[in-house]
């Protein structure tokens, strides 16, 4: 009887997702979710390419026009901040608006943002294209973007697909890093910012054309779940937003998580991706090649966060989360040691090592939220990439303020191994949510 029950509930879910009539038994029909989680990758690398200019332009920057790069540090620093704090109301905007629509107003924001810097002149338009408009377009394409995409999509290999969506800002890296670095060489830094503006461009009538808000819009059940009418529209994006986070502010692990959060931002995006290139360069590495060693990073940061996103379908993810933060700030320390004009094994050992766990946080964190917040994840995931980008600002800012001041990075790369191990601490205290028990079926009294 029960498996009868069982066969007849799984032909139930399987019927909106067999309107499309077959044309074929021999046809293999791949779930809609997996082509929406190809648009999604491909998206976030269009708007992640504009990520890897910062880090070459700094020296170009001061040069040209003879800005600290105090003041460069400050223009990335607000792009960093705004790409934080704009993610869950970003994620609000979707479920009111849709995540197309969303998108597609992102991308033109940041290619806006990208061809207006090519005629500044002054330190504060740097801060109004690259700070304010790239910051608001990125942010609305953020890992809240992913976390929305997926949590609408996916009900099975939910990790996993976390995991690859998350390598899709190193694939953007790895894609544009050497190319802007060449770029940039050869021809400056204008053209650089027009080839990450076309390359946002490009991506918008691909987003238009295939990607899709919900799986019922094409008459489908979630990938591994069942079928689920889409929800109306939610009016009140911004109020929503904000009362997400007064409700999880209540919260301990939001706290933490936070915490956490915000050094891995402080560690990776403000930290090496701002000012690994020029501090290679101080030691005399050519700006090429310490671009690569960076875009080598995104290659391996693909591996470890989808290996991430497998792990964390099957361990703890505060254990994840404190063994990833502990090695990380391990390698931070013994970082000035390995700085030098050529290109050694302990620097290649270092770029594989850090770039295997460089955003591999990502998926036990989003697990974390799913976790503990359920159906409103995506937004206090926002949050928590909000606090991730505030202190990748303070870094981006800070580290060349540190640069101005003492003449070297050095000091940085110490403060910041030292937070890697708090956020390993951190990690560890978190509390699991407490499983809420099921309702006992009375049996009769006979």
């Amino acid at each position: 009887m029960t498996q009868t029950t069982e066969s007849a509930a799984a032909r139930n879910e399987d019927r909106p997702a067999d309107r499309t009539p077959s044309r074929g038994p021999s046809r293999l029909r791949i779930h809609r979710a997996w082509i929406v989680a190809v648009v999604t990758f491909v998206t976030i690398i269009g708007g992640a390419a504009f990520n890897s200019l910062p880090g070459l332009l700094i020296d170009p920057l001061h040069t040209e026009f003879g800005w600290s790069r105090g003041e460069i540090g400050l223009a990335v620093s607000i792009d960093m901040a705004l790409y934080g704090l704009t993610a869950p109301f970003a994620a609000a905007l979707m479920d009111r608006f849709g995540i197309r629509r969303v998108v597609v107003v992102a991308l033109t924001t940041v290619a806006a943002g990208a061809f207006a810097s090519v005629w500044m002149t002054a330190s504060w338009q740097l801060m109004i294209y690259w700070g304010l408009l790239v910051g608001l377009g990125t942010g609305s394409m953020a890992l809240a973007f992913s976390a929305t995409v997926t949590n609408r999509w996916f009900v099975a290999r939910r990790g996993l697909v976390t995991g690859i969506l998350t390598a899709a800002g190193a694939s953007g890296q790895l894609i544009f890093l050497p190319l802007c670095a060449w770029i940039v060489e050869e021809h400056g830094w204008r053209p650089a910012s027009v080839t990450v503006a076309l390359a946002a461009l490009v991506v918008v009538p691909f987003v238009w054309l295939l990607m899709r808000d919900h799986p019922a819009d094409v008459g489908l059940a979630p990938y591994g779940g069942g079928y689920v009418e889409k929800p109306a529209p939610a009016r009140g994006a911004a109020a929503r937003t904000v009362r997400v986070l007064v409700d999880a502010a209540r919260t301990g692990p939001f706290w933490l998580l936070a915490g956490t959060f915000a050094i891995c931002g402080a560690s990776t995006n403000g930290l090496i991706r701002t000012h690994f290139v020029p501090s290679a360069h101080d030691h005399g590495m050519p700006i090429t090649a310490a671009a690569s060693l960076l875009a080598v990073i995104g290659v391996f940061d693909i591996i470890g966060t989808v290996f991430s996103g497998w792990l964390t379908d099957r361990f703890d993810a505060r254990r994840l989360l404190a063994v990833y933060y502990a090695l990380r700030g391990i390698s931070l320390l013994f970082l000035p040691m390995l700085m030098a004009p050529t290109v050694h094994p302990p620097m290649v050992f270092f770029i594989v090592f850090y770039g295997l766990d460089w955003v591999a946080t990502v998926p036990p964190t989003l697990a974390l939220c799913r976790e503990q917040y359920g159906e409103d994840s995506a937004i206090v995931f926002g949050w928590v990439l909000a606090s991730h980008q505030v202190g990748a600002a303070l870094v981006a800012f800070l580290g060349g303020v540190a640069r101005d001041v003492f003449g070297s990075y050095d000091m940085v790369w110490y403060a910041s191994g030292a937070l890697c191990a708090t956020a390993a601490l951190m990690a560890l205290v978190i509390r699991r949510k407490a499983e809420t028990p099921e309702p006992v079926v009375p049996t009769g009294t006979g």
